[in-house]
């Protein structure tokens, strides 16, 4: 059988067999690919065929547009796929999976494996026998940057045992493929570039930093870890600290929810969902408080406190603010000696001022006074190897506090990135 002859008799039927995989051909490649197969599948022998020819083009273009190899878009989907086993393998251990599961995912890994040995090369030689033009198309090739168990298997089917092992350690769909999320129209969607500072990059508050990488660490041992509240005063890097939580721990099945305010009526919804994921995340919500007649505070309150429904372990809360007394409180509100429902009245207030407390770690960020200012400014300088005296350094670093925003890490942070980029422009 002549390699074209394969190519029809073969390939197209057995993709359309497919029993748990057939998704992989959903996205803009796979759909492209399918409709070029088809094209040559029905083709007419005795004429130009110029719907392969707009086909292939359809594919190279889709496939272009990925940035990667055929052979590693391909384990790159398959490694994502979200069906019924790559989906119960992370909550019902390998060997009680059944049988007939079992045999689905290794037929779908004979005929995937066949489709990954077909390369761009030769897809490109069927389309030219097809169409009966005198050319090969251009071929997209790139070099394979993956290493993955399939990469290196010659049977994948010998291979369901580490897909399994991969699928519970690193999830599925969204999960797998994005460290960092947000909520977002009642969905999880992906953060493609998220912020990539490191716990490193993070000085002056080391009591605060080994508390929270504590907390973290009981966290993806499994324990109960604790919601947390980090509190203080603006551009000490509360939030940038939990982000660099993500990267440093992102390998260990860590990931990253970022909730609005806006959205935390939604917060027992989200929890419900992460929970029947093996991986451990952080909801964290930025810059909390909340105005006197706000609701939504409410749902936060649940989630704090625990409902009926009971607390999603894999998961906590870590918000910041620049407040402690996370809901705003007016002279106003302080009941005067002639109410009568006094008792009531303060009942309310001291629920407004203890909602901090439901978190069950608070961790302080003070002010940073000119020598911690002037110390996280010499770290990030060294950090870069900025070539600047010291006393330069410092003398410039305080006038920049002044004429910004103050002496916090942020300004620290941002006065040296100027610093940087005058210096390189200068040089």
């Amino acid at each position: 059988m002549n390699q074209l002859k394969q190519f029809d008799d073969f390939l197209y039927p057995k993709i359309s067999s497919l029993l748990l995989y057939q998704s992989i051909f959903k996205s803009e490649v796979g759909q492209t690919f399918i409709c070029l197969l088809y094209s040559i599948y029905s083709r007419d022998k005795q004429t130009l065929n110029l719907e392969s020819l707009k086909a292939y083009g359809n594919f190279f273009n889709a496939l272009a547009r990925t940035g990667k190899s055929w052979q590693d878009y391909l384990i790159s989907e398959i490694l994502l796929n979200e069906n019924p086993f790559s989906q119960q393998v992370q909550s019902i251990p390998f060997q009680e999976l059944p049988k007939s599961l079992i045999d689905a995912v290794k037929h779908d890994l004979s005929i995937l494996q066949i489709i990954y040995n077909c390369t761009t090369q030769q897809i490109a030689k069927w389309v030219k026998k097809s169409t009966l033009i005198d050319y090969i198309p251009v071929v997209w090739e790139l070099e394979n940057i993956d290493n993955t168990f399939l990469h290196r298997s010659n049977n994948w089917q010998d291979t369901i045992e580490e897909l399994a092992d991969y699928y519970n350690q690193e999830g599925t769909g969204i999960i797998a493929k994005y460290k960092v999320l947000k909520w977002e129209r009642k969905q999880l969607i992906g953060i493609n570039n998220p912020d990539p500072i490191q716990l490193t990059e993070i000085v002056g508050y080391d009591p605060q930093k080994e508390t929270l990488i504590k907390n973290t660490e009981i966290l993806l041992a499994g324990c109960t870890a604790l919601n947390v509240l980090l509190y203080g005063s603006r551009g000490s890097g509360k939030s940038s600290l939990i982000k660099g939580l993500l990267n440093k721990y992102s390998s260990k099945g860590l990931r990253l929810v970022e909730v609005s305010k806006s959205q935390l009526n939604h917060l027992p919804w989200i929890l419900d969902k992460l929970r029947n994921y093996p991986q451990k995340f952080i909801v964290f919500v930025d810059d909390l408080s909340f105005e006197e007649d706000d609701d939504t505070f409410k749902s936060l309150k649940v989630v704090l406190e625990g409902s009926v429904t009971a607390r999603a372990d894999n998961v906590v809360v870590y918000a910041t603010s620049n407040r402690k007394h996370l809901i705003r409180e007016f002279v106003g509100d302080r009941p005067q000696l002639s109410d009568f429902d006094e008792v009531h009245a303060w009942d309310t207030v001291q629920e407004k001022l203890s909602f901090s407390d439901r978190f069950g770690l608070t961790l302080t960020f003070e002010p940073a006074n000119q020598e911690k200012y002037l110390t996280i400014v010499n770290y990030l300088a060294q950090q870069i190897r900025l070539d600047l005296p010291q006393e330069e350094l410092e003398f410039r670093a305080k006038q920049w506090a002044m004429k910004q925003n103050g002496r916090s890490g942020r300004t620290a942070r941002q006065f040296i990135h100027f610093l940087q980029g005058e210096l390189k422009i200068n040089d």
